[in-house]
C-alpha cells in the first residue's frame, strides 16, 4: 500500500506567491529576471546562509534557507515559462539521483561506513558520467580559490598524486592557528602588491595539469 504524501501547504503558498509576482500584472522586476541575472543573487544568498549556519542562529537559518529555496523556485519558474523544464522535473531528477546513488538504502548492496558510501558514490558517478575522463572534471572553476584548492587537493589524494596524510610544508593542526596564518600570508601579499586569489588560482591550474598527467601515467 502506498503511503500518503505529506502536504506542504506553506511551500505551495510560496510557489503560488512567486508565480503571482512573475505573472502579467505582477512585479515588473520579477518579470524581467533571467537565469543569468539571478546568478549574483544566488551566490550572495548562499554566502548569507553559510554565515547563518556558522552563527548558529536558528531564526537567521530559517530566513536564509528560505532565500536560497526561493532562488531555486525562481529559476524553475523562469524555465517553466520558457518551456524548458518545471519544478517537478527538478525534484524528480534529484529523487532519482539520490535513490540511484544510495543502493545500500534503496536496493540490496551494503555500505556500513561513511567511507564505504563515498567509495560507492564515486563509482556510481563514474557510471553515470562516462564522458568524464579526469577526477578534475565537473569541479566548478569559479569556486572561491580556497574552496577550489581543498577540492583539488582531495582529487590529488584520490588518484595518489599526493599523500593525504602528509602535512605539507607547513603543518598546522588547529583552525585557530590556520586563520591568522592565512591572514598573514594575504597581508604580506597585499603589502607587496600581489593578488592572493590570482596567485592561488595559478597554482591550482598547475595542480590540475599535474593531476591529469598523473592519471594519464597510471
Amino acid at each position: 500500500m502506498t503511503e500518503p504524501v505529506a502536504p506542504h501547504p506553506e511551500l505551495d503558498t510560496l510557489i503560488a506567491t512567486l508565480e503571482r509576482l512573475r505573472a502579467p500584472g505582477g512585479c515588473a522586476w520579477d518579470r524581467d529576471q533571467t537565469h543569468e541575472s539571478l546568478v549574483q543573487h544566488l551566490v550572495e544568498e548562499t554566502y548569507e546562509l553559510v554565515d547563518a549556519i556558522e552563527s548558529g542562529d536558528s531564526a537567521d537559518m530559517v530566513e536564509e534557507l528560505g532565500d536560497v529555496l526561493y532562488q531555486v523556485l525562481f529559476h524553475a519558474d523562469i524555465a517553466t515559462e520558457a518551456g524548458r523544464f518545471t519544478l517537478e522535473d527538478v525534484a524528480a531528477n534529484m529523487t532519482a539521483k539520490m535513490v540511484s546513488r544510495h543502493p545500500h538504502v534503496f536496493a540490496d548492496t551494503t555500505a556500513d561506513t561513511a567511507d564505504d558510501v563515498i567509495a560507492a558514490w564515486d563509482e556510481l558517478k563514474k557510471a553515470e558520467k562516462p564522458h568524464r575522463t579526469s577526477v578534475t572534471d565537473g569541479i566548478p572553476a569559479k569556486m572561491p580559490a580556497l574552496a577550489l584548492a581543498d577540492k583539488l587537493l582531495g582529487r590529488a589524494h584520490k588518484v595518489g598524486l599526493l599523500d593525504a596524510k602528509a602535512p605539507g610544508a607547513i603543518n598546522v593542526t588547529e583552525e585557530d592557528e590556520l586563520g591568522p596564518l592565512l591572514l598573514a600570508i594575504v597581508a604580506s601579499a597585499k603589502a607587496n602588491g600581489l593578488d592572493s586569489e590570482r596567485a592561488l588560482r595559478t597554482a591550482l591550474r598547475q595542480l590540475t595539469d599535474e593531476i591529469k598527467e598523473h592519471e594519464a601515467s597510471l
